[in-house]
């Protein structure tokens, strides 16, 4: 049953302050490799802790699909897990109160178990955020959310960034850490009042099925779905350039460049308020000349970005092409939100955003390992390279998908 415009008007208030409370906490986020890293974590913890949402998300990723497609209403499920993901920043800053040695592996266990509800949260925001706009609203609902979530952090992460260079380390950390994590409250006070209509119950009874037997009925699935495959498979390998690279972000910053946590904060910073109206920006650019036209310009753009931020030395040239990148990385955002949801039967959502959830966390687990391994041994800017030429090698695949 559709929804009201009265119950529409409340559901979009509530999923953009929920964006906020996210946003508070988000500005925790670029630390906390900054943070493992100042304790002396190697470049091999560095990508674990990239990794390890991946990998839960390959074990479980459909068969938590399939738990929610069980379910009545997947909104209680999304709104508490994104509050489970959210407190264990919390949880970060209390473990130097209480261990003294094996920081790092206390830390790296903690967003380990952090992986379940964040596996949840990944497939409950697109079916939801799917329901409460509609088919006409999505890009509209979503420019605005990550529109008011990216400008919130990038207002919090300057604060931030000025507390933890002003305070002793490692203290500076757990307080930032602790306080941004309190807008995982806003966030759930909020996203847990989203009215969604009731999901359909199975249309067949659930049969106890070998594995065998499931992974045969998933594939029959995909095949009878040849627009699905399409999109999915066209994104596999660009999220796997972009995958490469967020682990060397950091490890460049603090590295190569001896950036000081507040200079670190600035980038983000920046990124953030270029979102703000990037966001608003590529709505209006995608609804005008295409989801196509915005696919191949944006992904362009930000494939070359680790190519030149590995020639790049000075400090304020990185802020620049971070805003620069922050400029299309918001438009391939949207693409892709827009495309995956457009692509699916929504009669099966859960299972479909599962399935192609799989596809994301693989590129998500194998991409970081690669990258740290040639970082160690050829160097963080050689391995930025080839994190560009992934991208790049995406972007073909983007161009033959578009002329078909």
């Amino acid at each position: 049953m559709p929804l009201g415009q009265d119950v529409q008007s409340q559901n979009i208030r509530r999923v953009l302050i929920d964006g906020i409370g996210v946003g508070i906490a988000a500005a925790a986020a670029p630390y906390l490799p900054v943070f493992l890293t100042r304790l002396g974590a190697d470049n091999f913890a560095i990508g674990l802790l990239t990794s390890m949402p991946a990998l839960a998300g390959l074990i479980f990723a459909v068969p938590l699909g399939q738990f929610l497609a069980r379910q009545k209403n997947i909104v209680p499920w999304y709104s508490r897990s994104r509050f489970l993901v959210i407190l264990c920043y919390t949880l970060t800053g209390l473990v130097p109160f209480f261990v003294t040695n094996q920081i790092v592996l206390a830390i790296l266990l903690i967003w380990a178990l952090a992986t379940i509800p964040q596996t949840i949260v990944n497939l409950g925001f697109t079916i939801v955020m799917g329901e409460v706009a509609g088919p006409e609203g999505r890009l509209y609902l979503m420019s605005r959310r990550w529109s008011s979530l990216g400008i919130t952090t990038a207002i919090v992460v300057v604060f931030a960034g000025l507390a933890l260079d002003r305070l002793p380390f490692p203290f500076n950390y757990q307080i930032v850490f602790i306080v941004l994590s309190l807008g995982g409250i806003v966030s759930f006070a909020f996203s847990s009042r989203i009215n969604v209509p009731d999901q359909k119950p199975p249309s067949t009874p659930q049969v106890k099925k070998s594995l065998r037997e499931r992974l045969q009925d998933w594939s029959d699935k995909l095949r009878a779905e040849k627009k699905f495959m399409t999109v999915i498979g066209s994104q596999f390998v660009y999220r796997f350039g972009l995958a490469f690279a967020v682990p060397l972000f950091p490890l460049y910053y603090v590295r190569v460049l001896n950036a000081s946590d507040e200079a670190i904060g600035l980038i983000a910073t920046v990124q953030g308020a270029v979102l703000m109206v990037a966001y608003y920006v590529w709505a209006r650019v995608t609804k005008r000349r295409g989801v196509r036209f915005a696919l191949l310009i944006t992904t362009l753009a930000v494939a070359f970005y680790p190519i030149i931020l590995s020639f790049t030395q000075q400090i304020p040239l990185v802020i620049l092409l971070s805003g620069i990148a922050a400029t299309f990385a918001a438009g391939i955002d949207l693409v892709f939100f827009d495309m995956v949801v457009a692509s699916y039967p929504p009669q099966e959502a859960a299972t479909f955003v599962g399935m192609q959830q799989e596809t994301v966390y693989l590129a998500a687990f194998i991409a970081p390992f690669i990258a740290t391994m040639l970082a160690t041994a050829f160097g963080i800017p050689f391995a930025l390279v080839v994190a560009g030429l992934i991208r790049l090698f995406g972007v073909g695949m983007f161009v033959r998908f578009a002329k078909e």
